[in-house]
């Protein structure tokens, strides 16, 4: 007993719950919004799509440029690419408030594209039926698309969510705050190995919570 509270001597409670509160606050504040961005984006590339209900291949080609683009620039590079105008946005590139638009960024094509491909699973005899009743093409997407495809889009967020804590533990090497900074500055800057030990176990409890959660929700709407 003596042995593990010599090992975990590092160990402070009351920073430890401020980071994972960062953390916390960094991945619902982001999250939210990239599903915000990431959903009508998601949509557009699915509508304007070869094989969607209103093909246009100018303007799915530049939608999917720049959404490529962005999902191919690595977190961390464009948390720095972002500074001047994360700090035109929220007046700083430090801490949680200055960490939320380089991951809504960085998140939000990344939603997109996996709403897309969860719409494009959707049967097409269903959205068939509803153009023989004449829904227009709004009507399609609100009330047959979206509602269809909502299995894939829960697991599209919960997918997303995952990311979320792995860019979060990276904002934290450029001073966002949270676990990452915590595992960077004491875990391996000080060679820290309790607080790094504590820092992953947090992660990993956060990212199995996501993914039992996010499970459970597609399992209830599978069931509907």
């Amino acid at each position: 007993m003596n042995d593990v509270l010599q090992f975990f001597s590092n160990i402070d409670p009351v920073e430890i719950a401020l980071a994972s509160w960062e953390t916390v606050a960094m991945l619902l504040g982001s999250l939210v919004l990239s599903v915000g961005l990431g959903l009508p984006l998601g949509v557009w590339l699915s509508v304007t799509s070869p094989t969607g209900l209103a093909p246009n291949r100018l303007t799915y080609g530049l939608l999917s440029f720049v959404v490529n683009v962005l999902r191919s620039i690595p977190f961390v590079i464009l948390f720095i690419l972002l500074i001047p105008v994360t700090l035109a946005l929220v007046g700083t590139s430090l801490g949680v408030r200055g960490a939320i638009p380089p991951l809504v960024l960085g998140a939000a094509p990344f939603f997109a594209r996996l709403v897309e491909t969860a719409l494009r699973e959707v049967d097409r005899s269903v959205v068939e039926a509803t153009q023989a009743l004449g829904a227009s093409k709004r009507q399609i997407v609100l009330h047959t698309l979206v509602p269809e495809a909502m299995p894939g889009l829960v697991a599209a967020v919960t997918v997303t969510a995952i990311a979320l804590v792995s860019y979060t533990a990276m904002a934290g090497v450029v001073g966002a705050g949270g676990l990452g900074d915590l595992a960077v500055r004491y875990g391996y800057q000080r060679f820290q190995t309790d607080v790094m030990v504590v820092t992953v176990a947090l992660i990993i409890v956060l990212v199995q919570g996501l993914q039992m959660f996010g499970d459970a929700l597609v399992a209830r709407f599978h069931k509907r």
